[in-house]
């Protein structure tokens, strides 16, 4: 792995995902030799994926370098591999590039899609964790309407403007109302000798609304627009199978798609190595105390998505969302500078800044605290809060510019199939 050896503490942080990018943040600059690892040489932006997946922004516009964070400090590292197992006995990282000891261990590895054992979903449906899969789901989006366009059969080209969404939380609801503005406000300038009357949109919801997480306000309006955007809403409805271009329910609905995207649920990334014990074995992630210490462990922590810290509040654990991820990676930076002084550690305590979800233009929903509202102003307050959090100046800019562009020219610039795909199967999972 070729990482100097120093008399200095090495913090090893595994995942650069958005508590691990929080931490290293905070710690760049400390009195310790910093490691990150990823299998990745950038941090994605994640809540807007699904803007990448509908041509709405380029894939540079919600990444960053992972080596722009570490380079500022002198004794900080960034090595790009993926980590195999840990020996906590003997304090050891294992990775296909060689082996690293610690004296602290921070895994952040994030969730990756749950398809709850269902192997053939999970071997034909699209999925959209990562920038990878989202461009997969553009090319596939665009190479299926270029289909739909010379074909002959009627129900060929009805089949390939079908677009099947499983799961109603934030992801699938902002991806159908993404793939609803281009085709109510970009496809029919694209394709003039096409019916666009004939693209269907399904939103399929296991649970009685959609939103299940945001209040019962914030479901009634969003499910409100995109409806009046054209996308059919399925409640209390579950898929059973996705095979040979059909997506099948309990409740008896068949539907014959090109395009079937799976948004319906994550599981944690462990890796191997820890305690079972540590492990909770339905959600498939580590139980930290109020210090983000792995239960057993004293120098190993456990950040975001990976991790289930049990509070009054929040028996079950904190949201998989960014703000947690956020918050406990800046909060174990100041742990972390406790420690290295033989100072005592101070609990976490999470900060509900809120929840959000935008449906398509001037279409949004917010509930923060007893505050429920959506419309124009949440829709504003959308853009603000995640031009805010993405991280460089540049992203911002790009960003803000597609987005001033896109809404004043009702156009969506990143149209471009340039890596076409071709096999829906065995589509890696990277976290």
């Amino acid at each position: 792995m070729n990482i100097p050896q120093s008399d200095l503490p090495r913090l090893v942080i595994i995942g650069g995902g958005f508590a691990g990018v929080s931490l290293a943040r905070k710690m760049v600059k400390e009195k310790v030799q910093l490691v990150l690892l990823d299998r990745q040489n950038y941090h994605t932006f994640q809540p807007l994926l699904y803007q990448v997946s509908t041509a709405s922004l380029e894939p540079d516009s919600i990444a960053y370098p992972l080596r722009k964070i570490v380079k500022k400090g002198k004794n900080t590292f960034f090595r790009m591999t993926e980590v195999t197992h840990i020996d906590p006995d003997s304090k050891t990282v294992f990775t296909p590039i060689g082996n690293i000891s610690y004296d602290y261990l921070v895994i952040a590895t994030g969730a990756k899609t749950n398809f709850f054992g269902n192997q053939t979903i999970a071997t034909n449906a699209m999925r959209m964790k990562n920038l990878p899969q989202a461009l997969n789901l553009r090319s596939l989006l665009l190479e299926n309407l270029e289909q739909a366009v010379i074909t002959k059969d009627p129900e060929k080209r009805k089949e390939l403007l079908r677009f099947v969404l499983a799961g109603a939380g934030p992801t699938g609801v902002e991806l159908a109302g993404g793939i609803a503005e281009l085709k109510l406000n970009v496809l029919p300038l694209d394709y003039p000798d096409m019916d666009f009357s004939e693209m269907e949109i399904h939103l399929i919801e296991g649970a009685d609304r959609v939103l299940p997480p945001m209040s019962t306000n914030a479901s009634e309006k969003a499910a409100s627009f995109l409806k009046k955007m054209g996308v059919h809403i399925h409640v209390n409805t579950l898929v059973t199978n996705y095979e040979h271009n059909i997506v099948t329910t309990n409740t008896g609905i068949s539907l014959h798609t090109a395009t079937f995207i799976w948004s319906a649920g994550v599981t944690g990334a462990p890796v191997e190595g820890i305690n079972a014990s540590a492990i909770i074995p339905r959600a498939n992630r580590y139980k930290v105390n109020r210090f983000s210490q792995v239960d057993g462990y004293d120098t190993i922590f456990a950040l975001g998505d990976i991790a289930v810290m049990p509070t009054e509040k929040f028996p079950k654990g904190h949201p998989m969302v960014a703000q947690p991820a956020i918050q406990q990676g800046a909060h174990l930076a100041k742990n972390l500078k406790k420690l290295l002084k033989e100072k005592p550690m101070t609990p976490f305590t999470y900060f509900d800044k809120g929840s959000m979800a935008t449906i398509g233009r001037n279409k949004a929903v917010v509930d923060i605290g007893s505050f429920k509202f959506g419309g124009f102003f949440a829709w504003f307050i959308w853009m603000f809060i995640h031009l805010w959090f993405l991280v460089g100046f540049r992203n911002r800019f790009v960003t803000f510019f597609n987005w001033s562009y896109n809404y004043i020219n009702y156009d969506k610039a990143a149209r471009l199939i340039v890596r076409p795909f071709k096999n829906k199967t065995n589509v890696t999972e990277q976290v």
